[in-house]
């Protein structure tokens, strides 16, 4: 059975595919690195903005980062 990634641990993933560190990734969707450490690490809920912003800079579906169908 396959375990559920967390929407931080799915950010996490995509970032580190793209080899990026947590204020180039920012910087790019316009967050703070510390925002972004606590969304990945499950401090934080991410705002729809916040939401938007990651599905347009990794080209995918909010549909896989809220875990209604995967990638």
């Amino acid at each position: 059975m396959k375990m559920k990634l967390s929407f931080g641990e799915k950010v996490r993933n995509l970032r580190e595919d793209k080899d990026l560190n947590q204020t180039q990734l920012g910087k790019a969707v316009g967050m703070t690195q510390r925002k972004l450490s606590y969304i990945e690490c499950g401090k934080c809920e991410p705002s729809v903005d916040d939401i938007v912003a990651l599905c347009k800079f990794f080209k995918i579906s909010a549909d896989y980062l809220l875990g209604i169908k995967e990638k």
